[in-house]
């Protein structure tokens, strides 16, 4: 069986497996479209947790704090309320998982308005093709070919108070079509679909480091809160990837023509760690994961089996350097680290990007070892339009 089969084989086997409301201790050697291994964290439309545009993807994912472009309200719809230019729009596109599979792909589309100088609003289009899949049920009989998708449609508000702080929210549409109508052990299978929101800030201020001029910024953004998913009547359904991340970036103005920026993210699923069962399917240790999706995330922080020091063990980090020539010209370097128990993320990863006028292009590549990380290789180009008179 080829890479592109076994993959696809065992994704169907995971659908099935969350559909059902089952845990992720049962199907371990799944790779999920994250790219993660699987942990003991289950979520539903995990590509919502992929960042969509390059210039972020070229600093490690990190750019909650970062100085705002088109793409901000895939981060932090925040920073939108800083932008400098009346409207936009941008578009991203990645191969996913092509270092395994050449027909996973994703495309987000954004973009955005100022009503006025403290007030921004903006729209988005997440879109999610998990190419051509051959199905088939646990007897390995054929249930035919399709071509699963997903998608989320947002619209963002952010508004700006003096020069420094802003907030935003996103209201989310979430589509995830995953089985085509299939019956699956009895039960008619249908699309997922959910709600939710953001919440974010963002803070900036000028000040000095190190005997340069240089703008110090902060950000935090809770994304994806919203209505629990199923994918059939009955079963169980499953939380959003409900994600909080906070960062922190500092830009160095060295002179007129070459800046510096620094960032750092941290990021924590919002979502109860599943714990350890009896082979009856009594608790162990942890916490029953059947609740609300207030007393989900609020229990986010203490309901791990294994107490506090696997808590920090689900935070993850991503640090990145981003280096302008002349406001032309951007090389970018970032690093992505995940604890190997909690989905073993770990990779480099190099951008650039160009600026001319009104037009930008990024790209950026993730560097793995393709034997260890599906994720090996990836690209993201982003392309942005900024137009209007500076706010």
């Amino acid at each position: 069986m080829s890479y592109k089969d076994l993959l696809k084989t065992v994704f169907w086997v995971f659908l099935m497996t969350v559909s059902n409301g089952l845990y992720a201790q049962s199907v371990q050697p799944v790779t999920l479209t994250t790219g993660s291994k699987p942990n003991n964290i289950v979520t539903a439309v995990p590509f919502l947790l992929i960042t969509p545009d390059a210039r972020s993807g070229g600093m490690g994912n990190a750019g909650v704090a970062t100085h705002p472009d088109a793409n901000a309200m895939s981060i932090n719809p925040a920073k939108l309320a800083f932008l400098d230019k009346k409207y936009g729009f941008a578009a991203s596109y990645s191969p996913w998982l092509k270092s395994l599979v050449p027909d996973i792909n994703l495309g987000y589309l954004s973009g955005y308005y100022m009503l006025d100088e403290t007030n921004t609003i903006a729209g988005s289009l997440r879109y999610f093709s998990l190419g051509e899949i051959q199905f088939i049920d646990v007897n390995q009989q054929d249930l035919g070919i399709y071509s699963p998708n997903e998608l989320a449609v947002d619209f963002t508000y952010a508004k700006r108070f003096g020069d420094s702080f802003s907030i935003g929210t996103s209201l989310r549409y979430i589509y995830s079509n995953l089985s085509s109508g299939q019956t699956i052990q009895g039960q008619q299978r249908y699309a997922g679909k959910a709600v939710a929101v953001d919440v974010s800030a963002y803070y900036k201020t000028n000040s000095i480091l190190l005997g340069k001029d240089a703008i110090i910024s902060a950000g935090a953004n809770i994304s994806n809160i919203g209505t629990k998913m199923g994918y059939a009547d009955g079963a169980v359904k499953s939380f959003l990837p409900t994600n909080l991340k906070l960062g922190a970036a500092t830009t160095f103005l060295v002179d007129d023509y070459n800046t510096f920026t620094f960032a750092l993210d941290l990021n924590k699923l919002l979502v109860p760690t599943q714990p350890i069962y009896d082979s009856s399917g009594n608790i162990l240790s942890g916490r029953d994961p059947n609740r609300s999706v207030p007393a989900g995330i609020f229990g986010s922080f203490t309901d791990a089996p294994n107490g506090f020091g696997e808590e920090l063990r689900e935070v993850n980090i991503a640090a990145g350097v981003e280096y302008w020539y002349n406001q032309q010209f951007a090389f970018r370097a970032g690093y992505f680290y995940e604890n190997p128990t909690k989905g073993d993320q770990r990779y480099l990863t190099l951008g650039t990007g160009l600026k001319y006028n009104v037009f930008n292009i990024d790209f950026s590549y993730l560097i793995a070892n393709p034997q260890k990380s599906p994720l090996a290789n990836t690209l993201r180009f982003t392309l942005l339009f900024n137009f209007g008179d500076s706010m």
